[in-house]
């Protein structure tokens, strides 16, 4: 039996934000090692002890291995800087057909300490940033009827974390954008899934401890490529992934109770059954939820 064919991206066009370290250094060297161009963005500054910006140094690992690669130093929290990254991708090689949104910050505190700019400088980076760059990327994909966006969530977008309201709240509003996207591209051949990673990276290492050591970003890589490839006809989902585990994320809706005439005093007494989760549902959108009234009722 022969193994099967390698999966590979000869002749696509991808952006990967915050590609200069952690996670997109590794979503851009193995798209790059499977055959696509990759511009590599990331504005950070040249390093204490380095002679290049992170972007550039990542461009070079990919050209040094036979691979083809750009740099790019645009902020995607700059909504001239998003929308050039994608005109100058466009205008370089032709077309854009992948673009993962991987850039992020931390600026951790407890929420009644929270300064405006720890709030601004999150939504800006990991919400708005998604937004502004995808927008284009997202109208010339549909254009060219084809396209792979990918956001990348967090557990502490999906479940909550202590001190991190805002990072939460970014992460939180990255997965209902992707699925608004993934509704309207779908006709149009362009999907939008959603990566919930944990990592060992320079934002993270400090707050992981022990478990730093067993989440390589190179784990996760995989996923995220899997994610963008064209044979890949997952649209809307979200797959977490660390440590070389890899599971469907989801939201759902409990079977519930139908109450002819809802109290305080009915929600009160049915809370056990409203709680259940045994015979969830997941709905595919927003309108799904309401698909479910005739049936409870019946």
């Amino acid at each position: 039996m022969t193994d099967p064919p390698e999966l590979r991206f000869d002749g696509r066009i991808a952006i990967v934000t915050g590609a200069g370290g952690g996670l997109g250094r590794e979503h851009a060297l193995l798209l790059a090692a499977r055959g696509a161009t990759v511009v590599v963005n990331d504005p950070a500054p040249v390093r204490a002890g380095v002679d290049r910006r992170p972007a550039n140094s990542v461009v070079a690992e990919i050209v040094d291995a036979g691979g083809s690669a750009v740099a790019n130093l645009d902020s995607v929290a700059d909504r001239a800087g998003a929308a050039n990254l994608v005109s100058n991708t466009i205008s370089e090689f032709g077309r854009l057909d992948i673009l993962i949104n991987n850039a992020g910050i931390l600026r951790d505190s407890t929420f009644h300490k929270m300064s405006d700019e720890q709030i601004d400088a999150v939504l800006d980076v990991h919400l708005r940033g998604a937004m502004w760059i995808s927008r284009p990327a997202f109208a010339h994909m549909r254009e060219q009827g084809y396209g792979r966006i990918l956001v990348t969530t967090s557990a502490a977008g999906l479940f909550g974390n202590f001190g991190q309201a805002n990072y939460c709240a970014a992460k939180a509003g990255l997965v209902g954008f992707a699925r608004a996207l993934a509704q309207e591209g779908r006709k149009k051949g362009v999907t939008a899934n959603i990566l919930a990673p944990v990592a060992c990276t320079a934002m993270t290492e400090d707050i992981l401890g022990p478990l730093a050591q067993r989440l390589d970003p190179a784990l996760v890589a995989p996923v995220a490529a899997w994610l963008v490839h064209e044979d890949c006809a997952l649209n809307g989902e979200i797959l977490s992934a660390f440590g070389g585990r890899v599971a469907r994320a989801f939201t759902a809706i409990g079977p519930g109770v139908f109450l002819d005439e809802p109290t305080i005093e009915a929600i009160r007494d049915n809370e056990a059954r409203i709680l259940a989760e045994d015979g969830y549902t997941v709905p595919r959108n927003a309108a799904g939820e309401l698909g479910l009234l005739p049936t409870v009722a019946g």
